[in-house]
């Protein structure tokens, strides 16, 4: 059950839940915002089922297309595993990435069960047709990345081009510095039918309430994560984890649901605040 709180990397790709200047100009701008969600436990599944689970996600984004998006993102995270068991993971991330997706700073701190794992912190940087990462910790190391790579707000960014589209599938080979700061995803993003902001939720929830968030179309959206560089076996491959969601136009999702494939963790947002955003739509200065 230990890998289960490897959690957090569905809590990272969360923290890019927002999307880029190419979107910017197309009519709603990204939001910065806010975000408190409470985690609670939709099923259990597998020989050793999780009794319970509670927990908070806080997650704070703000940035623009000339300055790059800032994400600091926190997840608190306790399952219950009967017969006196209890894990609790503790996870802290801070992100910037610049507008056009060329280039990716990180820091990851975690821990479990009051025992704190190596940090992780680096730079990513698009040149050509390759990316360069260079870790700082957990120790010093350079290597390369193919080009087709993207970086999370990117990987947000095409899912809302991709749904404003009508495109119903999206595949995308994907870097955030979770793990050791070394690992690649392949995703799999199925894109369900456009919501229109008039019709209503059946839960409603702190960001339907929000008099910004109305008039908005929403995507009912899954993103499955593959480690690309499991073995592969006969039949399909299982994905890490996935995270289902509702993504609106402006870079704010709801109806949280994270799937570690032996039991499944619902996100309700209780609170959402707006924060100043004065700045988003300013062009950018030569």
């Amino acid at each position: 059950m230990a890998h289960s709180f490897r959690l957090s990397m569905g809590a990272l790709a969360l923290a890019a839940i927002t999307f880029g200047p190419a979107q910017a100009g197309a009519g709603v701008p990204f939001l910065p915002h806010q975000a408190l969600y409470e985690l609670s436990l939709l099923k259990s599944r597998g020989s050793s089922p999780v009794n319970s689970a509670r927990g908070r996600i806080l997650y704070n984004f703000s940035g623009n297309a000339c300055n790059g998006y800032t994400s600091d993102f926190r997840q608190v995270s306790e399952l219950d595993l009967g017969e006196g068991k209890v894990t609790l993971s503790d996870l802290r991330s801070t992100a910037w990435e610049d507008g056009a997706g060329k280039s990716y700073r990180f820091k990851i701190d975690s821990r479990m069960n009051d025992q704190a794992s190596s940090p992780v912190d680096g730079i990513a940087e698009r040149s050509g047709d390759h990316i360069t990462v260079k870790l700082k910790q957990p120790e010093a190391k350079t290597f390369t990345l193919d080009g087709s790579t993207v970086f999370p707000t990117e990987q947000i960014q095409r899912i809302i081009a991709a749904a404003r589209e009508g495109k119903s599938l999206l595949e995308l080979s994907v870097y955030d510095g979770s793990d050791n700061g070394e690992k690649v995803y392949n995703t799999l993003t199925v894109i369900g039918a456009a919501v229109p902001g008039d019709k209503a939720p059946a839960k409603p929830d702190a960001s339907t309430d929000n008099d910004e968030m109305k008039s908005l179309t929403r995507w009912p959206v899954t993103v499955s994560y593959y480690d690309r560089d499991a073995k592969r076996t006969e039949g399909e491959q299982t994905p890490v984890y996935a995270m289902s969601f509702e993504l609106y136009e402006n870079g704010v999702s709801r109806a949280l649901v994270l799937d570690y494939n032996d039991f499944v963790i619902a996100g309700a947002l209780g609170k959402f605040d707006v924060k100043d955003s004065k700045d988003s739509n300013k062009p950018c200065s030569n």
